[in-house]
């Protein structure tokens, strides 16, 4: 059986767009894929494959924003023989179907081979999304790759929390395949047969101290190899008493920071540090949080109410007076998120 590649580069949930359509994300996303090109190529790689979520808004795409994923992707397409690229549910206008997506216009560049159907080829399955009873499908496919943008129970969406079972795919589904690929969950991460690869650099606190992101190179039948984008932007969330003393071995330009102010400080002080900090390590952001203290036997009288965030939304959508707004939809289109 025909190989469907020698070496592959493949990176996932890059987020053109995040952060409302913000020049300093999109610039990271287009310098990534540009450091991305130039180590497959050191490497020896002749194929991309892209795991999906490549736009952040399924609703529209700001025309900043499209300028640099156009950019991009011709530039995946001038550096590989072919470019595989599975829309996420963020490239997708529904969630729940896939009958409209961001890149469509990507057909159209060469080289480049959208991916909303299954594709079967070479010992090698490349799923798309998966939608209403697609995940019945998985028990009867098999080879020694599969590729994918799954959302599989008992894997971490972020450092803390799990994705509960929804009754959909789970990762008993992939039996029939040596190594699964996925995107959809940022944090890398593996167990039995299927690996989060992790996406392309981190994106906000809740990747806090967590760089282990960028590409995977998986030449075919070898173990997968990971490697970072050095420039990454990064998040880190400490304390001021851990930086005071030797801050070079921490901060690093492009680094986000929230300091914990847990020591004895004025307010010129922590002016003067913030300043400082920022200017000689080129930081991007350096944010003081004064330090609270918390009275632990303080009571609580009544009885106290826990709602879910979906709970909480659409009370606040349906707490809406405004001959502008229709409620129905607005509830309808958060449901669809």
């Amino acid at each position: 059986m025909t190989n469907l590649f020698k070496k592959a580069a493949v990176l996932t949930d890059i987020h053109f767009g995040l952060k409302s359509n913000s020049v300093t994300h999109n610039e990271d996303c287009l310098a990534f894929v540009q450091w991305f090109t130039a180590k497959a190529k050191a490497e020896g790689c002749e194929t991309c494959i892209m795991m999906g979520d490549w736009h952040n808004n399924r609703a529209a795409i700001n025309i900043l924003t499209l300028n640099y994923s156009l950019r991009a992707l011709e530039h995946l397409s001038e550096n590989f023989d072919i470019v595989y690229f599975i829309p996420g549910n963020h490239d997708l206008y529904y969630r729940d179907k896939r009958d409209i997506q961001s890149a469509a216009w990507a057909k159209h560049i060469p080289n480049v081979q959208i991916v909303n159907d299954w594709f079967e080829s070479g010992d090698v399955v490349i799923c798309p999304w998966l939608v209403g009873d697609d995940h019945k499908k998985l028990l009867k496919k098999k080879g020694k790759y599969c590729f994918g943008h799954f959302e599989l129970p008992g894997y971490y969406m972020n450092a803390m929390i799990a994705m509960p079972d929804t009754g959909e795919a789970r990762r008993e589904d992939f039996v029939g395949f040596e190594h699964v690929f996925s995107g959809h969950f940022h944090k890398r991460q593996t167990a039995n047969n299927i690996t989060y690869i992790g996406n392309a650099f981190p994106h906000n606190y809740a990747d806090n101290g967590d760089e282990e992101r960028g590409m995977m190179i998986l030449e075919w039948g070898a173990e997968p190899e990971f490697h970072a984008w050095p420039d990454q932007p990064t998040y880190r969330v400490l304390g001021l008493s851990q930086i005071v003393t030797n801050p070079e071995s921490i901060f690093k330009p492009k680094m986000h920071s929230r300091i914990n102010i847990d020591i004895d400080l004025s307010y010129e002080e922590a002016n003067f540090i913030k300043e400082t900090f920022m200017q000689t390590y080129s930081l991007r952001e350096l944010s003081l949080i004064p330090n609270k203290k918390v009275d632990v036997n303080q009571e609580v009288s009544g009885e106290i109410k826990f709602e879910s965030i979906d709970t909480i939304v659409q009370n606040q959508i349906n707490a809406i007076e405004s001959e502008h707004f229709d409620r129905n939809l607005l509830l309808d289109i958060y449901r669809n998120v």
